[in-house]
C-alpha cells in the first residue's frame, strides 16, 4: 500500500505489475496474488485487463513509511 502511494506521487500514475517486481524483487506470479489478496480486502481498487488502474483505498495517514531500498539495474548510470 505504501508502495503504491509512494509511487503514484512521484510518477503522477499508479504502478504497473513490473514495477512491484522490480521494487519487491518478486515473480509476476507474487504480485498477482498481492493484487488479487488487496482487492477482496478493499484495500485496493482496479480495472482488470487495463493497465495502471490499481488504486489504493486507504487513507495515506494510514500508511506505514515506505523504506528506501536499493534497486540494482544493469543499465549504466551517466
Amino acid at each position: 500500500m505504501a508502495f503504491i502511494h509512494a509511487y503514484t506521487q512521484l510518477n503522477g500514475r499508479p504502478p504497473a505489475e513490473a514495477d512491484f517486481q522490480r521494487f519487491f524483487r518478486v515473480t509476476p506470479a507474487s504480485v498477482d496474488q498481492m493484487i488479487l489478496t488487496l482487492e477482496p480486502a478493499a484495500l485496493i481498487r482496479r480495472r482488470p485487463g487495463v493497465g495502471r488502474t490499481i488504486r489504493r483505498l486507504v487513507e495515506p495517514e494510514a500508511l506505514p513509511v515506505l523504506q528506501n531500498q536499493t534497486v540494482k539495474t544493469s543499465v549504466p548510470r551517466y
